[in-house]
């Protein structure tokens, strides 16, 4: 564990280091926010919000939430494994006697924790001078939420995980993470909240891995999975999620190692 824990360290240093960025980062989500925010709102007065139960603070809550959501669970993509496959880097990875999928996952958390805190909290706190969000009232609401986040970041990075792995096969997969990408911001939430689908496609929507990243824990955040069985099961199926992508993972890099072939050796 001590290892893990190194590498996420200094995963999140390495990240914080990155201050200009950072700020680019918070301005660019503050103002996404307000955008969806004002785009939502004219959703819900136009009526088209009025059959889901979602007023316009809970619209606007949602625009904010998914906004500090999308650094720390790769919505964008992360291609830093991919680019180390097509350059041969990963060789000096495999040499490491630790597991490869662990250590990227330690990486992966120790930026993801640093992204939320330093690019996620901002927008929702500035979305918060100017709109009336809605907000966890109890202990135990906040700590659902912040299990939904921490396994969202999971999900994130299995799916990414596994869609990195495939460069030692297409070498190069930027228009794979980029179509995962696309397919990511429909189904997730990043466009709409998947209650503004027809009950068909919100159905889809959430039979796939996409909207544990982004809209589950929108929703825990609002409150929306009353009780304590509606909400194991919304946090059980982003578990799952993480346990099936993750479990791909393993079978591909499993996969790969067997094609991995290093000059002289």
């Amino acid at each position: 564990m001590r290892l893990w824990f190194e590498v996420a360290r200094r995963s999140f240093r390495r990240w914080s280091t990155y201050r200009v960025a950072t700020a680019a980062g918070v301005f660019t989500n503050t103002a996404f926010g307000y955008l969806r925010a004002y785009i939502l709102i004219a959703v819900a007065a136009a009526g088209g919000a009025a059959a889901t139960g979602w007023d316009e603070a809970t619209l606007v809550t949602f625009a904010f939430i998914t906004q500090a959501l999308l650094a720390g669970t790769g919505a964008f993509g992360e291609s830093e494994l991919a680019e180390r496959v097509r350059t041969g880097d990963v060789v000096v990875d495999m040499y490491r006697p630790v597991d490869l999928q662990a250590w990227w996952l330690a990486s992966w958390l120790g930026r993801s924790s640093f992204t939320f805190l330093a690019r996620g909290i901002p927008p929702v706190l500035l979305g918060a001078v100017v709109f009336d969000l809605v907000v966890p009232t109890t202990v135990v609401g906040w700590l659902a939420f912040l299990v939904s986040v921490l396994l969202a970041s999971l999900v994130g990075f299995a799916l990414r995980f596994g869609v990195n792995l495939t460069a030692f096969w297409l070498l190069d997969n930027r228009g794979l993470d980029q179509l995962v990408t696309l397919v990511l911001t429909f189904f997730g939430g990043l466009l709409l909240p998947v209650v503004l689908f027809p009950s068909w496609l919100e159905s889809v929507a959430r039979a796939l891995p996409f909207a544990a990243m982004v809209q589950i824990p929108a929703e825990v955040f609002m409150g929306r999975h009353e009780g304590a069985s509606e909400l194991a099961a919304a946090l059980g199926s982003q578990l799952g999620w993480f346990l099936a992508l993750g479990l791909v993972g393993r079978m591909l890099l499993s996969a790969a190692t067997r094609k991995v072939v290093i000059q002289g050796g």
